[in-house]
């Protein structure tokens, strides 16, 4: 609920109190996804607002369909790393991205069991990788992440 100014000068800090229902334990998720298509310096860069466009989409086919959907916020990022060369030499490099990041908000989604969150953020980030040509995705859900490929072998 927003309020206006009137109603905004008239609160207190102890007016605030604790929702019932929404405590309970943090279950915090990321997913980092590239911006840059393709693993050469010629790849496309997508605007994070393509991201924030597709996690919309996501977001509201889920609810159109009655189903729970995760929300969070974006922001812009670069990975940096290094790796290295069978000729003896360091390589490195960097690259944008976008990271959502959220938390499985206890009143909301406090039903649910995390292995149906897990599948939620998988589905949006296999979404978020196909919108902004990704064949790696990383996700992170509690204490747990791993890394989506599409070139991964299957089990």
């Amino acid at each position: 609920m927003r309020l206006n100014r009137a109603q905004r000068l008239d609160i207190r800090p102890q007016d605030y109190i604790i929702v019932p229902g929404s405590t309970g334990p943090r279950r915090d998720f990321r997913i980092t996804v590239g911006l840059r298509e393709g693993w050469t310096e010629e790849g496309r860069i997508y605007d994070i607002a393509e991201a924030v466009h597709t996690a919309h989409a996501w977001m509201r086919h889920r609810v159109d369909a009655g189903l729970p959907a995760l929300s969070g916020m974006f922001t812009r990022a670069e990975v940096t790393y290094a790796w290295p060369r069978p000729d003896g030499s360091t390589g490195s490099d960097r690259e944008p991205v976008a990271v959502f990041t959220g938390e499985a908000v206890h009143a909301y989604l406090g039903h649910l069991p995390d292995k149906e969150i897990e599948t939620m953020l998988n589905e949006l980030a296999t979404e978020l990788g196909a919108a902004l040509g990704q064949e790696r995705l990383y996700v992170a859900f509690c204490d747990r992440t791993w890394i989506l490929d599409i070139n991964a072998p299957t089990p």
